[in-house]
């Protein structure tokens, strides 16, 4: 049950949209950024949401490692593709000049790609692939991220979290929307879990000494100073649980996040110099968009889609489990539960909005404060 107070969205949404404003981040770009930091709570990604609004955002516009004002360049453009820089830019506008680029490219052609070089953290990854989805497409996307993540039988952290996520349309009320890391857990989570003051359970992350971690601030020191990294998905340092699919995986994800636009990769992006000063990420992402009309059609896709998730859903349920569940369908519930409550924010949160509020001057309330 939640015990957390609730923020109003439409105000929790005004408060982000002031607070970038306030630093230097146009209008119709932070409604951008904010919407996309809300989608994640609404789908209950807390990882990604207003929990890392601060840290992750504001902190970084401070210490001039991300740029209120987003500079787009097109590279390159062509009928069925885009390459695009974003010159440190807000990562997430950039990602939705792209998607609706690619929406309209697709919508002509049958299909489109396009990747952005120079950019920053652009919120979660199913955000760009069902923008897609929300108009009968497919959208598939992923990016790479500052290294966090070991190969199979290594031990350093040289590959980012790196999603490869995709939302696929249906007939029912939600996408089939698969958007995770391709490491056994992703940074942000193990973030959210230091501020709840919850342990990283057994087994995600890989120690240089070989031993065991669970202390979430700790890990995340470790993170930093190199001598911890997360294990690929499947598990690591060896490969007798498959981890070596997680790690080729991220692999794709981090040649075509770089090598599409030829930009930097890997322990380039840990976004601190070689003289330990911060410097910018120049994370890169890609993206396709796919027309069903260009195959069989929109409903044919749709319908055959959600009759393969209705029918998982139907099939045996192990003992103990009276529930199947398809990808996208829990962020749905979560969604129809959140709705009409709004957003729920725990201590740190809250004290991260107060502080801002109060040091930028604005006007606001907050429940919690009742």
């Amino acid at each position: 049950m939640e015990t957390r107070p609730y923020v109003p969205w439409d105000m929790m949404n005004s408060f982000m949209i002031d607070v970038f404003e306030r630093y230097g981040v146009p209008h119709d770009d932070a409604a951008i950024c904010a919407d996309v930091l809300l989608e994640s709570d609404r789908r209950g990604i807390e990882s990604h949401g207003c929990n890392r609004f601060k840290p992750i955002y504001i902190d970084r516009i401070e210490k001039g490692t991300l740029l209120p004002k987003t500079e787009i360049e097109i590279l390159k453009e062509t009928p069925t593709t885009v390459v695009m820089d974003a010159h440190n830019g807000m990562g997430m506008v950039a990602s939705h000049r792209m998607m609706e680029m690619l929406i309209d490219k697709a919508q002509k052609v049958g299909m489109a790609g396009g990747a952005i070089k120079n950019s920053t953290h652009y919120g979660i990854a199913g955000y760009w692939a069902d923008m897609a989805a929300k108009q009968g497409l497919i959208g598939i996307t992923g990016t790479n991220a500052r290294p966090s993540t070991a190969p199979t039988f290594g031990v350093d952290n040289m590959m980012g979290t790196n999603p490869l996520t995709f939302a696929l349309p249906t007939d029912e009320d939600f996408s089939f929307c698969l958007d995770c890391a391709t490491s056994t857990v992703q940074r942000g989570k193990i973030e959210y879990y230091a501020r709840i003051g919850k342990d990283t359970p057994a087994g995600m992350v890989v120690t240089h000494d070989g031993g065991t971690v669970t202390d979430s601030a700790k890990i995340l020191d470790m993170l930093v100073n190199g001598t911890a990294a997360l294990a690929p998905l499947g598990g690591g340092p060896g490969d007798e649980m498959c981890g070596y699919k997680g790690y080729g995986y991220a692999a794709v994800v981090e040649i075509l996040s770089a090598a599409l636009t030829g930009g930097k990769f890997m322990k380039d992006l840990t976004g601190v110099s070689p003289e330990g000063k911060p410097q910018m990420y120049r994370l890169g992402h890609f993206f396709f968009v796919v027309d069903p009309d260009a195959f069989m059609g929109k409903e044919i896709f749709k319908k055959t889609a959600g009759d393969i998730c209705r029918a998982l859903r139907a099939s045996a349920k192990a003992p103990g489990h009276d529930r199947i569940y398809t990808a996208g369908e829990k962020e749905h519930l979560v969604w129809l539960e959140r709705k009409d409550k709004g957003v729920p924010v725990g201590e740190s949160v809250q004290k991260e909005m107060t502080g801002l509020r109060d040091r930028l001057g604005l006007n606001y309330r907050f429940p919690f404060e009742a």
